[in-house]
């Protein structure tokens, strides 16, 4: 059983963030497996299952998201090795796609309670959303609405993610790392 998490802020006022791009890959893979919700309060987020994938968006917001994760991955006894994590990364240009195992969070306050819960070897996919001109800016700025360009390439860079996800669960990492990973969003574009 593979548990795909999507980090994001639950609430209308943050669906169009930076920092939701998690739940919106989620919402894209939910639709093409045609998941059913399954969703508990004991799992702190909304849940939803198909034959053999969880599509976890946890309701915690950010800070807390290890709360929703832990209790879903022993409940379903779901591997380490088994669980995806999709995340906005201000450390990569907006598009921008890496995969990896495992590693430091970045200041990212969702890994860091991800780290906190169930451990460090988790897979990770980073989407770039560009970062600020200063520090003190980044709070602010991932909880900002994607600028209007990055909003007309943003359906085809969730698209590529969840394809990506996909793949992930049948073939080696560093097969989709060679075959997914992009650079800026101008990989996907052209």
């Amino acid at each position: 059983m593979t548990l795909f998490v999507g980090l994001g802020n639950p609430g209308s006022q943050y669906e169009e963030t930076r920092h939701n791009i998690g739940f919106k890959v989620i919402d894209k893979l939910v639709a093409d497996f045609g998941a059913r919700d399954i969703s508990k309060t004991s799992f702190h987020g909304q849940l939803y299952r198909s034959a053999n994938s969880l599509f976890l968006k946890p309701t915690t917001f950010m800070n807390l998201s290890g709360k929703s994760v832990q209790p879903v991955k022993h409940f379903f006894k779901v591997e380490l090795d088994d669980v995806i994590v999709i995340h906005d990364d201000i450390d990569l240009p907006f598009g921008a796609v890496r995969f990896k195992r495992g590693g430091g969070h970045g200041g990212h306050n969702g890994l860091k309670s991800l780290d906190t819960y169930i451990t460090k070897e988790y897979l990770r996919v980073r989407v770039g959303v560009g970062k600020p001109e200063y520090k003190s800016q980044v709070a602010d700025y991932v909880l900002h609405d994607f600028s209007r360009e990055e909003q007309i390439a943003l359906e085809k860079l969730i698209s590529h993610v969840a394809l990506a996800c996909k793949k992930l669960t049948q073939e080696e990492l560093n097969s989709v790392k060679s075959l997914y990973s992009l650079k800026s969003i101008e990989g996907l574009t052209s």
